[in-house]
């Protein structure tokens, strides 16, 4: 009986409050609504409160509330996780208020939406370009921040996944070997430069062990008169990897692709 009670007294509850809602909805008095946004905003009804802000942002333009108003609907898409759009609106907040009173949170929080959603790394990685540009003026704009540390480290898990998605690339080439051309040098030349733009990646040793296995490979499949150059390059890199890579967890393979390659040398030389 008492949960019964107790039930009718939420539902009431949420009803008049459903009602209260609906007359600020389709009042002309701009005030009550913007303070009834700000509530349910507050109130964490981040829904209501973008529905009453979205109408406002427009005629609170020239007045006292229009910074606070923009930055509170840009504050409402992003706590709703509708990440694209709250950076669309954090970008036109630091665009027009380029000094506001928001406009360090402003800076952060489009580059945060855009590093939230940032897609996988085998997708277009459009997204993930803008918003380490975005964290990168943050902190440009803003370098004693208490926030750069955090900002940085998103910068630095974005261009892991580009890093990452490079690697995939590479990867793939190697994984296509000779088919319909040499795959191993693009390959290489994949990965080569995932290593020149992100020159401190966690990937470094993976990366690096693919590109000697494709050079390995390439020897291989290349014609007679390039073999034994191609197995000197692959030594080359060998050398190049265990200099870097000295526990690597890779060095049984790499020195297997070590032995064999030498071997191969040294037949030729021998002939």
């Amino acid at each position: 009986m008492v949960k019964s009670i107790s039930a009718l007294i939420i539902t009431a509850a949420l009803l008049v409050s459903c009602n209260t809602y609906n007359k600020v909805v389709k009042s002309y008095d701009r005030e009550l609504k913007y303070e009834t946004a700000k509530k349910n905003y507050m109130l964490k009804s981040y829904g209501r409160a973008a529905s009453l802000m979205q109408d406002l942002v427009y005629f609170m333009k020239g007045t006292n509330n229009a910074e606070e108003s923009l930055f509170l609907l840009s504050m409402t898409y992003f706590k709703q996780k509708d990440y694209l759009t709250a950076a669309q609106h954090f970008r036109t907040y630091y665009t027009a208020y380029p000094r506001g009173v928001f406009a360090e949170d402003a800076r952060y929080y489009t580059g945060v939406s855009l590093y939230l959603d940032s897609p996988e790394a085998q997708l277009d990685q459009t997204q993930t370009y803008q918003a380490i540009q975005e964290l990168q003026m943050f902190m440009e704009y803003y370098p004693d921040s208490e926030r750069k540390d955090r900002a940085q480290q998103m910068q630095f898990e974005l261009q892991d996944k580009l890093v990452y998605k490079d690697y995939l690339s590479a990867k793939l080439y190697y994984d296509l070997g000779d088919y319909m051309g040499n795959n191993y040098e693009a390959c290489i030349v994949t990965a080569q430069n995932a290593l020149k733009d992100y020159p401190y990646t966690n990937l470094r040793e993976d990366i690096s062990i693919l590109i000697l296995r494709a050079r390995y490979q390439m020897a291989l499949h290349s014609i007679e008169e390039k073999k034994i150059d191609r197995y000197r390059e692959t030594v080359d890199e060998y050398y190049a990897f265990i200099n870097e890579f000295p526990e690597s967890k890779y060095m049984k393979e790499a020195t297997s692709i070590f032995n064999n390659s030498e071997k191969r040398i040294n037949d030729k030389n021998i002939e």
